[in-house]
């Protein structure tokens, strides 16, 4: 399977991120760019956006950018650091890169942006298996 077809095939199967409204807005080898707006119910308590929400695409932008790759990828250590609240409505962006492909680990930070500005800040480490996408 073309590397870039990869992430289309990963979001037909998942179901969190198609209930997120995630859309692939770019992907070839090596890079993902998807993004969502934040709905009503997935605001906390505090009439703000859950953490998960930025942390969840981000962590897809991720995973897809990885599989492009040709190879199964799977994150075995991720973190985010939240910047700015996020309100209702807010259309959210998130860029995954991951070029060089060396070894069975891969380190990505993905910005996760309001228009130009950046709420979130995601770090990842991902496991590349030998399992190929078909």
């Amino acid at each position: 399977m073309k590397g870039e077809a990869i992430p289309h095939k990963m979001l037909s199967q998942d179901a969190y991120s198609t209930w997120l409204g995630i859309e692939i807005l770019e992907c070839e080898i090596g890079r993902c760019k998807v993004a969502m707006t934040v709905r009503k119910e997935m605001l906390n308590s505090m009439n703000k956006a859950h953490g998960g929400i930025s942390y969840s695409l981000a962590d897809t932008a991720f995973g897809f950018a990885a599989n492009t790759h040709g190879k199964y990828a799977v994150s075995i250590e991720t973190s985010i650091n939240h910047i700015e609240a996020l309100e209702e409505g807010d259309y959210l962006t998130a860029e995954s890169v991951i070029e060089t492909v060396k070894n069975k680990l891969g380190f990505n930070i993905i910005e996760v942006k309001r228009g130009d500005e950046m709420v979130a800040l995601f770090k990842g480490v991902v496991y590349r298996t030998q399992k190929d996408w078909e």
